[in-house]
């Protein structure tokens, strides 16, 4: 069904409940596994629609936020989810408590159980309130973002429209864009402020409630962090600050050099080379129907599915005035169907949408079609973002029908790029433990540590004299993920070790990687993620020593690309 004929209806969780509550009854009655997990069959389908729902609303909401009826409906979902998750964790403890749970973990995966351990731990009666006023305060964030009109010659543009001047070739554009941007972001200073420090005092009032001692230990259980803890973290942190930040300055000095500047600021980072980033050719329907044809060739499994996605309406990519900024990959169970929202910009970013969010959707196409046990559909982030990152190397072949002579110059881009972005990923989550584990701080406090992990991140980084709001230690602010889906950036960083691996594969042996890499797609969240990680023949991201030996194969690789 195309997207645009998908039929919505609000849901009713009175009778959701009803519902919940007659298949928890009949799974109470239930004298075998195979009754339990017919009445969990039940469930899927209760799940699943009111999934569909909150998702289709979602996306219309995204695709127009003026949009007052699916803005209510937005709004409606943010009051009632999580109520009905509370309700969800009551099933859930049916599960755990089960007298045939070994037969049923035969069926639907130990992580599953340990994940409705970590749910049960994550919501209860007395949180849902706060639940509720989170939902709404990272509704308003991204509205204010959103909201953005910012003049530009004659016109007034979004956040996402900014990009392309942000990146121009010319210097003197570049500057004048980003003080524009800083205007914006100077003039919402202040709420952005506000609507922080009410999250983290919301956030560190749901974690006491729940009986933890932090929400850094909360925010652990609800990214799903199954397998492994903060201690594992933190030495992959430690590991990127002494083996990876040497490298990426490395990287940053090198595109100094080609960019032949003395001073390497910080709006000359989204420019790699003098005449300007490889943008691509054609128009933004071209970018796709060169997408149609590269996936047509990759492999049999992505022809099937982005002719899937084509054919039915499953992207909507392009920029419009009050279409949420960002992109995103969400799946819409009922129709086994994913959907790419991003923004064209006209940037190399365009194609980044079609490789990085395609990655996303080919997986979950690929195992909602495949598989029907829905707990494997749960995929954590760190492997959710595995899947996506290696797609952009893996189409790296069909470049030049995206760049034309200046392919080499995007590769060369995109492999500095993702090295660049493993420090700014952990700079990410150790900011995000240092406010929640210090939910006392002050706003200013929380910019002065932001600063002070620049310094050890990003050493090279120069605001210049123009960027106030950056330099004041505000760059954090523009990152959604801190304000609405905290503790999810680390993954971003994982994942990106795990996409660099297969990276420096493909030189040697592009079958063997594409074979592993599909297998760890139909592994999806069948088991935990390093079991998964070492089934697929990749090597534990996590261990010592692990990030210097990648730092060194890829330097190698980078100086001869160079």
């Amino acid at each position: 069904m195309k997207f645009q004929e998908m039929p919505y209806s609000r849901v009713d969780f009175e009778k959701a409940a009803a519902e919940l509550d007659a298949i928890m009854e009949e799974f109470r009655n239930a004298s075998s596994a195979e009754e339990e997990f017919a009445a969990h069959q039940r469930y899927y389908a209760l799940s699943d629609h009111i999934r569909t729902m909150t998702v289709l609303s979602l996306i219309r909401h995204s695709i127009d936020t003026e949009d007052a009826f699916y803005s209510e409906e937005k709004d409606y979902y943010d009051r009632m989810l999580p109520d009905f998750a509370n309700r969800e964790v009551q099933y859930h403890h049916l599960l755990l408590n089960s007298r045939f749970r070994g037969e049923l973990e035969k069926k639907i995966g130990q992580p599953a159980f340990v994940n409705m351990e970590l749910d049960a731990k994550s919501v209860s009666e007395a949180a849902v309130p706060l639940m509720q006023e989170e939902n709404a305060l990272g509704t308003r964030y991204e509205k204010l973002l959103a909201s953005a009109q910012i003049p530009w010659e004659g016109d007034v543009l979004n956040l996402s429209m900014m990009t392309p001047h942000l990146t121009s070739p010319d210097r003197s554009v570049r500057t004048r864009a980003a003080e524009a941007v800083n205007s914006y972001y100077l003039s919402i200073a202040d709420e952005l402020d506000e609507i922080y420090d009410l999250l983290v005092k919301n956030r560190t009032e749901q974690a006491k409630v729940l009986g933890f001692n932090t929400y850094t230990e909360l925010g652990y259980c609800r990214m799903m962090r199954n397998s492994y803890g903060r201690a594992e973290v933190e030495n992959f942190r430690r590991q990127v600050k002494e083996f990876w930040v040497p490298f990426a300055e490395e990287v940053w000095e090198n595109r100094r050099k080609r960019l032949g500047l003395d001073r390497l600021l910080h709006l000359d980072e989204g420019v790699s080379h003098r005449d300007g980033s490889p943008r691509p050719l054609g128009t933004p329907e071209e970018i796709l129907e060169e997408g149609r044809r590269m996936y047509d060739e990759l492999s049999p499994e992505t022809s099937e599915f982005f002719g899937f996605m084509m054919d039915n309406g499953l992207l909507d990519v392009f920029s419009r005035k009050h279409k949420q900024v960002g992109g995103y990959m969400e799946y819409l169970p009922e129709f086994r169907a994913p959907f790419i929202f991003a923004n064209f910009n006209g940037t190399s970013g365009d194609v980044d949408v079609i490789t990085h969010e395609c990655g996303h959707a080919f997986q979950g196409y690929l195992i909602g079609k495949e598989d029907n046990v829905r707990e494997h559909w749960d995929i954590t982030m760190e492997t959710a973002e595995t899947h996506s990152m290696s797609m952009e190397f893996f189409t790296n072949p069909w470049m030049e029908r995206f760049f034309g002579d200046r392919a080499g110059d995007f590769l060369t881009s995109q492999l500095e790029d993702a090295v660049t972005f493993i420090p700014y990923g952990c700079m990410v989550d150790e900011f995000q433990h240092i406010v929640y584990d210090n939910p006392q701080l002050t706003p200013q406090q929380r910019k002065d540590a932001w600063k002070k992990l620049e310094q050890i991140y990003k050493p090279h980084l120069d605001y210049g004299e123009a960027s106030s709001f950056y330099a004041g230690g505000c760059y954090w602010q523009r990152q959604h993920h801190i304000y609405t889906s905290p503790f999810y950036y680390i993954d971003y960083a994982i994942a990106q070790t795990n996409a660099l691996q297969y990276r420096l594969r493909m030189e040697t042996d592009r079958k063997g990687a594409w074979e592993s890499y599909l297998k760890l797609c139909r592994l999806s969240a069948s088991d935990f993620f390093g079991n998964m990680i070492r089934a697929a023949g990749l090597p534990d991201p996590f261990a010592d020593g692990q990030i210097q030996r990648l730092a060194d194969g890829l330097r190698e690789l980078y100086r001869n690309m160079i």
